[in-house]
């Protein structure tokens, strides 16, 4: 094909796929697993919770963001099919209204029968006996009746503030109010009572015949109310839910200080405005009226509910244990090279290492900084936290190093959405400890991942490095895939000191324009954002559109969360026209539109969704044979491009490298049971193949179970005392009383 044939490519918007409608899409992929025969029961209770969660965070973030665009006068938008950001809404709710539709299906006609089928069953209160109605009214009696608050509405009361993602039983009453008809007020008298949080919402129930049972808190309550409200007659009580702007936008001209600033504002969207009303099915017309007018919401933003609301509490269940209820059990290896008794930095120093979580365990993570903590010859850690889990030993092994009189760098990043106190919290802690706690820049997310240990060596300083495409997490650890590497070789030790200087120095990163005059990456290895990721990301595409063109073969593989950067997606469009194949592995959010002739015919996009959540990024080119690949922090899309400081870095390793490329990634391509195709209409299906089905996060198993090393209980292991300077029992590692064996690369 040659270059004449590529400057008539015409791009419009038409091209592109709707980013709001693609997530929508993604989160109906998630619903669908809890529908599948092959998905366990309790999984599918866990897929119903997350598809839930997801569509809350969406209307949080991305709906409160258009909402408020509205609001600043912003009114055009650069959407397929799409002109205005009102017309933006509608779609959302339109698409949004069909799956909360699907999603009560599902409970109804799919979960609860088949959880009833494992003997779990939710029952009305007014179908159990007296005997047990007794009981569960001893329990309201003694455990949920002194926590309650009747709310009434009244002159003397105002309508109260309904909180975020909280669950209200809305009570009306037969008495009207005493309010004057020209007041406005509702004619008949009305109170809130909030269910409480802090109790279970599923209440057992003791039944003669084996199983679970269970009523619901609010049923439970609704059945008392007249305890709460005395002398007034009770027509009925809804279930009601209001979700909230909890977005935080902060102006880098007006911020002074970034902690007090976060902290202000995370206090602030506990009153932010509403976004979405979720009600009962049976309420009635007059009450819906009523709260909108007191919410400022208009109907397209109510969701009528066929039945519970706030299904993310019905995670509870997955507590519950019965066999072929969950996925089978499989404990993370770890790889054959950690076996014995060895120094880590003697592994590393031989070969890098990379490790594929989770199936390859985060312990392993956990002990490089373990042993880093003990060892007196590390003089420094350095480490960027974006999220990691409430009891974290991540933060455990950096307190440790600080009290073992290490200089130790943390760069916490608080605007890290929906974590910000949780790390406020630890990052406090830290502080306490003598960690070095930076907060990173008021315009950029650090949402690099990568940790810097600074060792004495033959008196010289050697630098380790570990990066990684996912957090230092080891909750989620369990349940992400990312992909790990660590390495001893200087150039990356280079990169990683210069960009950690630059995070805890000035910010240079977000300058451009007039403030920053351009000038080449000073990094050796490392591609990073916001100054050079794009530019570098179009030029390893067009480098193999010119091999393409050259009469060569062109060959690009990407796998990410999400795809919407219009200038990447555009290089796409191009390097196909070429002839380049182009496959595209995408979990979430994928506005490039595959298969259309004369555009886009030599890409194809999948969607992993299954057991594990896909969070790896892995990037593929073929390079005249050579093959590269790289890993990294960054999805394709602007706000990693330009408004975060990210970080993708070449595997240089030969053994990880043709692992990655023999194993990973083609797995990944013949993947038939949790895959999805991308259309050329926007849709997604999953397409009938005949042969041997293919399970790619089962085989990742059967290989980790294969090549690793065996290792304690994850949970344990990630738990072991970091106080005692010995290991826990790691596959053929030592045990709890015996040191490493001593490093030969000593002062």
């Amino acid at each position: 094909m040659n270059s004449d044939k590529m400057r008539k490519l015409n791009i419009g918007d038409e091209h592109y796929l709707n980013r709001e409608l693609s997530w929508l899409a993604f989160n109906q992929r998630v619903l669908d697993e809890s529908r599948r025969d092959r998905t366990p029961l309790l999984e599918r209770v866990k897929f119903v919770t997350i598809f839930y969660s997801n569509l809350d965070e969406f209307f949080m973030v991305r709906v409160a963001g258009k909402k408020r665009a509205l609001k600043e006068g912003i009114r055009q938008v650069d959407e397929p099919d799409i002109t205005s950001v009102e017309q933006t809404l509608e779609v959302i709710h339109n698409k949004a209204r069909e799956l909360v539709s699907e999603l009560y299906a599902t409970f109804q006609r799919s979960l609860l029968p088949h959880l009833a089928q494992g003997n779990i069953h939710l029952h009305r209160i007014h179908t159990l006996s007296d005997t047990q109605r007794s009981a569960l009214y001893q329990y309201y009696k003694h455990s949920v009746l002194p926590v309650l608050t009747p709310l009434a509405v009244d002159p003397a009361h105002p309508f109260p503030f309904l909180g975020n993602r909280k669950l209200y039983l809305l009570v009306s009453f037969q008495t009207p109010t005493t309010s004057h008809p020209s007041s406005g007020a509702h004619p008949e008298a009305i109170a809130f009572v909030e269910v409480p949080g802090v109790l279970s919402r599923l209440i057992p129930v003791n039944m003669e015949a084996p199983g679970h049972n269970y009523v619901l808190l609010e049923d439970l309550i609704s059945e008392h109310l007249g305890e709460l409200f005395f002398g007034l007659p009770m027509k009925a009580a809804f279930p009601i839910r209001v979700t909230r702007n909890l977005d935080i936008n902060l102006l880098e001209s007006e911020v002074v200080d970034l902690l007090s600033s976060i902290q202000s504002e995370v206090k602030a969207r506990e009153q932010a405005e509403a976004v979405r009303l979720e009600y009962a099915a049976d309420l009635p017309r007059v009450l819906l009226d009523l709260l909108e007018k007191k919410l400022g919401l208009e109907d397209v933003d109510t969701y009528e509910c066929q039945g519970p609301l706030a299904l993310a509490d019905f995670s509870a269940l997955y507590e519950l244990n019965g066999e072929g209820w969950k996925y089978p059990a499989f404990n993370p290896r770890l790889p054959q090279r950690m076996k014995g008794n060895r120094s880590i930095f003697s592994l590393i120093r031989e070969a890098d290492l990379m490790l594929h979580h989770p199936y390859d365990s985060f312990y392993a993570i956990i002990e490089l900084l373990h042993e880093a903590a003990w060892d007196p010859d590390v003089l420094a850690i350095k480490q960027t936290l974006y999220r990691t889990s409430g009891d974290s030993p991540i933060i455990d092994a950096l307190i440790l190093a600080a009290e073992q009189g290490k200089q130790v760098t943390a760069v916490v990043e608080l605007k890290a959405r929906f974590d910000e106190n949780n790390n406020i919290v630890w990052a406090r802690r830290m502080e306490r400890a003598g960690v070095h706690v930076v907060y990173g820049f008021i315009g950029l997310k650090t949402h690099s991942k990568m940790t810097l240990i600074v060792r004495r060596e033959n008196r010289r300083l050697a630098r380790y490095v570990h990066l990684s495409t996912g957090n230092y997490n080891s909750t989620t650890a369990r349940h992400y895939v990312d992909i790990g590497y660590i390495t001893a070789k200087p150039e990356f030790g280079d990169d990683v000191t210069l960009l950690f200087n630059i995070l805890t120095g000035f910010n240079i990163m977000g300058r451009t324009g007039s403030d920053l005059q351009p000038m080449p990456s000073p990094m050796k290895v490392l591609i990073i954002a916001p100054l050079y990721m794009r530019d570098r990301l179009l030029q390893l595409i067009d480098r193999e559109i010119a091999e393409q063109l050259a009469g060569g073969k062109g060959r690009i593989i990407a796998k990410m969360n999400a795809l919407v950067d219009r200038r990447l997606i555009d290089k796409l469009y191009e390097a196909s026209n070429a002839g380049v194949e182009i496959c595209l592995i995408v979990r979430s959010i994928c506005c490039l539109r595959p298969g259309v002739e004369g555009l886009s015919e030599n890409i194809r996009v999948h969607s992993v969704v299954g057991r594990f959540l896909e969070h790896s990024r892995v990037f593929y080119f073929r390079h005249k044979g050579k093959d590269e690949v790289y890993l990294g922090s960054a999805d394709w899309m602007p706000r990693n491009m330009d408004r975060r400081i990210e970080v993708i870095f070449p595997v240089e390793d030969p053994v990880a490298k043709k692992q990655i490329i023999e194993e990973i990634l083609p797995i990944y391509w013949a993947d038939t049971e949790n895959t999805w195709q991308l259309r050329p209409d926007g849709t997604y299906h999953r397409e009938k193949t005949e042969g041997e089905a293919v399970d790619c996060h089962q085989k990742f198993i059967e290989i980790a179970r294969e090549q690793g090393i065996k290792s304690l209980p994850y949970d344990k292991a990630i738990r072991h005392d970091l106080k005692h300077k010995g290991r826990p029992i790691v596959g053929n590692r030592s045990n709890t009383n015996a040191s490493k064996q001593k490093d030969t690369k000593k002062n």
